[in-house]
């Protein structure tokens, strides 16, 4: 699960931006709404399995997404590039907030909270400047009360040393300025506490709703069963189709290009279509579905830009609700998502602390607040009865000043 991530001076975010996953204590009573869709860890603390972001063209919705996925990814990368492949280390891109003189010549800094299961939490630091890291550290401490924080090892930009319980004879610590040391060690050591958290980082899965690479699951071998299931899906949400193949474009061996045909019983007989055939819906779907299975069965944070797209409310609805749904959602996986649908901002699909928005400042830099931090004019929380879409629309929520001019335009 991830608990909270503060990240600061990425893109338009300048100032220490936090984005919480813990629920608001305030509104976790067993009446609570949803309050049965949370998850819990062995200290009892609660967890959101979902969080939404909403805001204008330009707030900053994708880019507070862009930043989680930024330091799952720099993590991630070279262990892909390295250790699997062994290609080159690549660089991966990011930018300070620029329209300050002085935010342009600073770090960029995340910080990540999170559990890879209910009996550890880890704290994850890393700073950067130009590509290099500054400085790197990585605690954990074991969930049950009164357990002491444990360091793992600590980095500045001229020295790491080790905690107690990983530190070895003969331990490399000159490692790439570019290289996170995290991933340095679960590349060349075997150590379990360095593991479970890098095995939290793999299993994330981040996507844009432009992305349509699935078909690389399915090559695996045993994933006969993720197809069963993705049809299964398919067929709960209304797109009714008895199978689907995989069918080889070129005949040249060293093309893989490959067409998707969805298979359609009609009458007891079977037709083929082409998915690029298919509605955009359907195409969405059949893209997303098995991404968010895989994210269910192994209880991953799911990340995912614009995840309304090209979807009808009905289906983002289908979606959210897997993930809120317990008996479903058994290995605590997390869904975070942007986007411009507000026909599912209402009390029956969302929490007030579920609810996230993004704006811009005076100073173009990016905001981010939660519903629930919002107070109504005799300063009290919003109720979660309230029609949420209707007093977004009117601007109570301040994170999209240009509906109302565009309402009232003549």
């Amino acid at each position: 699960m991830l608990c909270q991530f503060i990240f600061k001076n990425f893109y338009s975010y300048k100032n220490e931006t936090i984005f919480d996953l813990q629920s608001e204590n305030s509104i976790n009573s067993e009446n609570s709404p949803f309050g049965e869709s949370l998850l819990q860890g062995a200290d009892n603390k609660k967890f959101l399995p979902v969080s939404v972001i909403y805001g204008p063209n330009g707030g900053g919705k994708s880019n507070l997404l862009k930043a989680l996925g930024f330091v799952i990814s720099i993590v991630v990368k070279p262990i892909l590039l390295l250790k699997e492949y062994r290609y080159e280390f690549t660089d991966v891109e990011f930018a300070p907030f620029v329209f300050d003189e002085i935010s342009k010549n600073e770090p960029t800094e995340f910080t990540l909270f999170f559990r890879p299961n209910e009996e550890i939490e880890y704290k994850y630091f890393i700073s950067l400047k130009n590509e290099k890291i500054l400085s790197e550290y990585l605690y954990c401490k074991k969930t049950k009360s009164g357990s002491k924080t444990v360091t793992l090892f600590e980095r500045t930009e001229n020295n790491i040393s080790l905690g107690a319980s990983i530190k070895k004879a003969n331990m490399n610590t000159n490692v790439n300025e570019k290289m996170p040391y995290i991933s340095f060690l679960h590349i060349n050591y075997n150590i379990e506490s360095i593991n479970t958290a890098v095995d939290w980082f793999r299993r994330c899965v981040v996507r844009n709703y432009a992305n349509y690479d699935i078909e690389n699951y399915f090559r695996l071998p045993g994933n006969e069963n993720l197809k069963n299931k993705v049809i299964a899906l398919m067929n709960d949400a209304g797109i009714n189709i008895s199978g689907f193949i995989f069918e080889k474009i070129s005949r040249d061996e060293n093309d893989d290009s490959i067409d998707i045909l969805l298979e359609h019983t009609v009458y007891n007989k079977k037709y083929f279509l082409n998915l690029k055939y298919e509605s955009d819906g359907t195409q969405k779907l059949f893209n997303i579905i098995p991404y968010v299975i895989i994210a269910l069965t192994q209880g991953s944070l799911m990340v995912v830009d614009e995840l309304d797209a090209k979807l009808h409310p009905k289906l983002l609805k289908f979606i959210i609700m897997l993930f809120k749904n317990p008996d479903i959602n058994k290995n605590n996986a997390q869904l975070i998502f942007t986007s411009h649908d507000i026909s599912t901002m209402k009390s029956s699909v969302f929490r007030t602390d579920e609810i996230w928005f993004a704006c811009k400042l005076e100073d173009e830099s990016s905001d981010l607040y939660s519903l629930y931090e919002i107070r109504d004019e005799n300063g009290n929380h919003i109720q979660p009865s309230a029609a949420f879409d209707k007093q977004y629309l009117e601007g109570r929520y301040g994170a999209d000043p240009y509906f109302r001019n565009m309402m009232d335009w003549e």
